[in-house]
């Protein structure tokens, strides 16, 4: 399954009063995305603030991607939740809708043992004929996929990506070491693109792709062509503007960001909250320093 080089976790724009998905913007943010270096796009992930959608939400989110979309770049619907059974109903209807694969997240809150988890996943992607991309976030589900039973989870048929958000590069060079070829491992931290690319990575599940998925782009054209000096150059310059997007709790930032570029409401959904004045000041100034330095690679 070739997802390219950068998938977008794409956002939830709510309309102002935050009450409903904004589907304006939401198609805005598609052609946006397409157009400017996205390869694929993940819909209904942390940054599309699932845990806040409704089912009827959700469905309805996914289904109209996959027909904006229409088949121009990979879809991936995120279904997985800390119930299995739960997940498996979800993984089967966006698989009806025509979703190119399914994103399932480890699950969270019950702390399953490592036994556990490969049975949630297993019993998941065995309920579908769709690609499955499994999501190791242990920051935010209180759980960490070992290597090893990534690995194992890897040998189902497909079982055929990872977006590995531990931060922990050689967690991650363990899962590549063995792996099959066919498995590809993505970074789900923006600032850990380049480095896992250089111990075999095949790119990144991005946040900041949202507002600079070209500057990625050519970072990673730029490193598989060998120039790895200018590629580092690129990374240098996003590091601090990654960091920023993540300052405070995702998406607030990008949603920021993205409103700054007319492409939707500064809108988010409680439990987490708008940027303050001064943050978004702070924000702003990395902003339009990362604008300057982009001249001097563009």
């Amino acid at each position: 399954m070739n997802i390219g080089n950068i998938g977008t976790a794409m956002v939830t724009p709510f309309t102002q009063d935050g009450g409903s998905i904004d589907y304006k913007h939401t198609a805005a943010i598609i052609e946006h995305l397409i157009t400017n270096g996205t390869d694929s796009i993940i819909v209904c992930g942390t940054t599309g603030e699932v845990p806040t959608l409704s089912t009827e939400e959700k469905l309805d989110l996914v289904k109209f991607v996959i027909d904006r979309v229409n088949g121009r770049v990979p879809v991936f619907a995120g279904v997985g939740d800390n119930e299995t059974y739960y997940s498996k109903i979800m993984a089967q209807k966006v698989e009806v809708f025509g979703a190119d694969g399914i994103m399932l997240v480890a699950p969270y809150y019950n702390k399953p043992n490592q036994r556990g988890i490969y049975a949630h996943f297993k019993e998941i992607a065995s309920s579908v004929t769709i690609p499955v991309m499994l999501y190791n976030i242990p920051g935010r589900t209180g759980i960490n996929v070992e290597p090893e039973t990534i690995v194992e989870l890897s040998k189902i048929d497909n079982i055929k990506i990872v977006k590995e958000a531990s931060g922990n590069l050689d967690q991650m060079t363990a899962i590549l070491a063995n792996v099959d070829e066919s498995f590809s491992v993505y970074s789900g931290d923006d600032g850990l693109t380049l480095p896992l690319l250089a111990v075999g990575g095949a790119g990144v599940i991005s946040v900041a792709a949202h507002v600079v998925g070209n500057d990625m782009q050519k970072m990673i054209a730029l490193f598989k062509e060998g120039n790895h000096k200018e590629a580092a150059k690129i990374h240098q310059a996003l590091l601090p503007l990654i960091r920023e997007l993540f300052a405070n709790p995702s998406p607030g930032p990008v949603k920021y960001a993205l409103s700054k570029m007319g492409l939707c409401n500064d809108v988010v959904r409680l439990p987490i909250v708008d940027l303050t004045a001064e943050e978004k000041a702070k924000f702003d100034a990395v902003w339009d320093h990362y604008f300057q330095l982009q001249k001097t690679f563009a």
